[in-house]
């Protein structure tokens, strides 16, 4: 079943990678029916669409934060390319994880620049 929040998290999500909002309903919608609108309508909806700071800066916002955590591998490499995919540059994620490693540490920074040189490959760069 459709909801307007449900259309708002799809088109959010499309916005940061083309083609991974249909995926990730797909897995979290076969554990539990409302889990895609419920995590990420939160996630994407509640926070990231708030009117306070725009995508890119909430996108690099994101990177250090799950940086710093080392613990999401797989959405600290999305959220890298979701970045790229709103306009942060290679640069800019290379600064992030430098700071990160300042006050994270230099292994979540190590664990950064992994799934940074994913992200980059993915984007041709």
């Amino acid at each position: 079943m459709s909801t307007p929040r449900t259309d708002r998290t799809i088109a959010l999500l499309e916005t940061l990678e083309k083609g991974a909002a249909a995926k990730v309903q797909a897995n979290l919608n076969s554990m539990a029916p409302d889990l895609f609108d419920t995590l990420l309508g939160f996630g994407l909806v509640d926070v990231l669409d708030r009117p306070g700071i725009d995508l890119r800066t909430r996108e690099m916002l994101t990177v250090a934060a799950l940086t710093a955590m080392g613990t999401a591998p797989e959405q600290l490499e999305f959220h890298i390319r979701a970045a790229l995919n709103t306009g942060v540059t290679r640069e800019e994620i290379v600064e992030i994880l430098l700071q990160i490693a300042v006050y994270a540490g230099v292994p979540a920074c190590i664990n950064g620049v992994a799934a940074a040189r994913k992200a980059f490959e993915a984007h041709g760069i």
